[in-house]
């Protein structure tokens, strides 16, 4: 029953990597569709990070008051409408609808990707194997088949529309098959069942948040914020900086953020044995000083291949620090969701509220220099790092199959 479970939670992170991918490598086309400019994209890019922002901040609430599955089965189902939306209102030039679409695709993504971290963290500390890494995964491998299948339908200048309800049919079939067979793991919580009288209720609020918010749960937020902030960067601004910057078809603008999406999954199904080997602290500071060498040489590198390779150690630089991150906050046998909660809220809002700040920045002082922000917080996430020491042995057990 829990290798169903799992396989839901990967089939939903599986769909909204392809769903993402499949909005990223055609948005040039769309900024085409739309007549936009560098700042009005970012503003259109709100509605995704407006809408996840919400679905972020309620879902940390939502999770506990609800549970994880109501959260993953919705986050799976607006995705779909949102995508179905851009599809439709991007060729007709419906700045507003294509907003509005970003906006559901943003919030479903927002409540999904809060219950599915409390979720995975839950089930690996049940199964004692990594999960959190592999869900991740499922997510870059959900962008690589999304950002293969852009490439293929861009070169083959496949209108708009076609593209994005074939995208919308996909992401479908994952969510209902999601939604079958979500099985929800039982944890232990710091709470009793039965609720005190509600001054009594109130009096412990205070504490509980106080044992959730430490020292080392902050510095683990910083890092999952600095490895989102330039996965999202990445994500949202990498095929039209390639366009822009480096005078690069729009085809190759694709190629090339598919390329870092294949690097971050490659990155989280190899690198998971170098985390038992060597441990999480140090595999965060390798991740981030790459990272952060690979988002300067996209910055400064004269052509486009030399770019487009150094997209590719971007990548796999930043594959395993938000998994392990998420990992470290559940390693806590009573409050691992309310921890994971507190970290992969700062993570995904870095995620998709940083993006449109990139394009503020990119609109006045370019592309390439707007990059520099996420080059920077990676250098605090190698300085942080040592959060992420573990609380038990499980760093030294090395991964199961998972089957």
């Amino acid at each position: 029953m829990i290798g169903r479970h799992r396989a839901a939670l990967f089939a939903t992170s599986t769909m909204t990597g392809f769903g993402i991918a499949s909005w990223i490598t055609r948005t040039p086309a769309v900024r085409d569709e739309l007549g936009a400019s560098i700042e009005t994209m970012g503003i259109v890019l709100l509605g995704l990070s407006v809408g996840s922002m919400i679905g972020i901040l309620s879902a940390g609430v939502l999770v506990r008051r609800l549970g994880t599955r109501p959260l993953i089965v919705l986050g799976g189902a607006l995705p779909v409408v949102g995508m179905l939306l851009v599809a439709v209102l991007a060729p007709a030039q419906l700045a507003v609808g294509v907003w509005a679409g970003l906006f559901c695709i943003g919030f479903g993504c927002g409540l999904a990707e809060i219950g599915l971290n409390v979720e995975a963290a839950a089930v690996e500390r049940q199964l004692s194997r990594p999960v959190v890494p592999v869900l991740h995964a499922c997510f870059s491998l959900g962008t690589v088949l999304g950002g293969a299948t852009g490439i293929a339908l861009t070169a083959a200048r496949t209108p708009v529309i076609v593209h994005l309800l074939v995208a919308t049919a996909v992401m479908a079939g994952l969510a209902v098959f999601a939604a079958v067979n979500l099985r929800p793991v039982d944890r232990a919580t710091p709470e009793s069942t039965t609720t005190p009288a509600s001054a009594s209720a109130t009096a412990l609020v205070a504490p509980r948040l106080r044992s959730v918010l430490t020292l080392q749960v902050l510095l683990i937020a910083v890092i999952t914020l600095a490895m989102a902030f330039a996965e999202g960067a990445a994500s949202d601004w990498l095929p039209l900086l390639m366009t822009t910057d480096h005078d690069a078809p729009e085809a190759v603008g694709s190629l090339v953020f598919t390329g870092f999406a294949l690097a971050m999954f490659v990155g989280r199904i190899a690198g998971t044995p170098l985390v038992a080997r060597f441990g999480r602290v140090a595999v965060i500071r390798v991740c981030a000083a790459v990272g952060a060498v690979g988002v300067l040489l996209v910055v400064v590198s004269p052509n486009p291949v030399l770019a487009a390779a150094a997209a590719g150690v971007w990548g796999l630089g930043i594959a395993l620090g938000f998994p392990l991150a998420i990992s470290a906050a559940g390693d806590h046998p009573t409050d691992g969701d309310r921890r994971v909660s507190v970290v992969a809220t700062a993570g995904y809002v870095a995620f998709l509220a940083g993006p449109p700040a990139l394009g503020f920045l990119g609109e006045h002082l370019g592309l390439q220099t707007a990059m520099l922000v996420p080059a920077a917080l990676l250098v605090a996430a190698l300085l942080a790092a040592p959060a992420v020491r573990a609380r038990t042995a499980f760093e030294e057990l090395r991964p199961a199959p998972l089957g």
